[in-house]
C-alpha cells in the first residue's frame, strides 16, 4: 500500500519536536520502513521526530533520519 496522508497525524509539538502517529491500515510495518514512504511528507517532518506506527501486523516506533523524512525503526 502507498502512503496516505490523512493517516498522519501530530500527536503533540514543542520546542521544534513533533510526535506523529500513522495509521498504517492494511500496510505491513516492513513497506512503512523502507526508505522513501513518507517521502511526500518529509517537508513537514524534522529531524529527530518521531512517529508511532499502527499498522496490521503490529504497531512500532520510528525515527526520522537526517536525510529527508527517511525513517529508523526503533522499536
Amino acid at each position: 500500500m502507498a502512503f496516505s496522508m490523512r493517516n498522519l497525524s501530530v500527536l503533540a509539538y514543542a520546542n521544534g519536536f513533533t510526535l506523529w502517529h500513522y495509521k498504517a491500515g492494511a500496510t505491513p510495518l516492513a513497506a512503512i520502513s523502507e526508505p522513501g514512504f513518507f517521502s511526500s511528507a518529509a517537508d513537514m517532518m524534522a529531524t529527530g521526530d518521531m512517529m508511532m506506527v499502527s499498522a496490521e501486523d503490529g504497531a512500532g516506533m520510528l525515527c526520522v533520519a537526517p536525510s529527508a523524512g527517511q525513517m529508523l525503526r526503533l522499536a
